[in-house]
């Protein structure tokens, strides 16, 4: 009689699967690019049957959006959290958030009471290293397929749209407290993540070597279209 026993496979809510499915391909897409995502692939992962992942996903071009979308809504909520009323722009726009709206520190700006310029110092602070380089590889490997992949083009789009609206909503806000002063808070922001991407093409290069005054470069941008002084901008992650 055979003494080894049989692990038994647990048995997860299709919710809590599909979200696995969803977090291991993002893992695989930001480790080694989009094209490296099968649903054999995945399934090899996550130690089960291709079929399985069809299951969830019939078509491969939706893990892939998937697996961006994940990918990149999960970063610009590290790089940019969400102030804790809601939108930061109805909050920039003075708009009321009822009786149950933060009080005292909470109500001073961003996550944790921070204000704009803290949260935008924060964010540029963190938009260097390995881990911004992994998610710049990413957008560059995303925009360059959705040429060719209608569904992750859509995805593209829509990850745009969120990072520009959260960095707008920010500056609205400090322009609102009186911390920034700007004609328009919408094209400063495309202003500044334009001048991100350029810097983040490099990340392939591996080029460490570059002047601080191009490493600034995001930093400076912000800083004179905000009307701040040189240095406002400029904080530990």
């Amino acid at each position: 009689m055979s003494s080894s026993v049989q692990r038994k496979r647990i048995r997860k809510s299709p919710e809590a699967r599909r979200a696995e499915i969803v977090d291991t391909a993002a893992a695989v897409a930001l480790a080694e690019g989009l094209e490296c995502l099968t649903l054999r692939r995945i399934a090899d992962e996550l130690d089960v049957r291709p079929g399985l992942i069809s299951h969830y996903f019939p078509s491969v071009e939706d893990l892939v959006a998937e697996a961006f979308g994940t990918a990149a809504g999960a970063e610009l909520e590290v790089l940019l959290p969400i102030g804790p009323a809601g939108s930061d722009r109805r909050e920039a726009r003075g708009e009321s958030d009822g009786p149950d709206a933060p009080t005292g520190s909470d109500a001073a700006g961003g996550p944790g009471g921070s204000t704009p310029t803290e949260r935008l110092a924060r964010f540029f602070a963190r938009t260097s290293g390995e881990a911004y380089d992994s998610i710049s590889r990413l957008w560059i490997n995303a925009r360059h397929l959705s040429r060719y992949r209608p569904v992750l083009r859509d995805r593209v789009a829509e990850q745009e749209a969120a990072w520009r609206g959260r960095l707008e909503g920010v500056i609205e806000e400090g322009v609102a407290r009186g911390e920034f002063r700007t004609e328009d808070p919408y094209v400063t922001a495309i202003q500044i993540l334009i001048v991100l991407d350029g810097l983040g093409v490099h990340a392939n290069t591996e080029d460490r070597g570059r002047p601080e005054a191009v490493t600034r470069m995001a930093v400076t941008t912000a800083e004179r279209e905000l009307g701040l002084p040189r240095g406002a901008l400029t904080r530990e992650p």
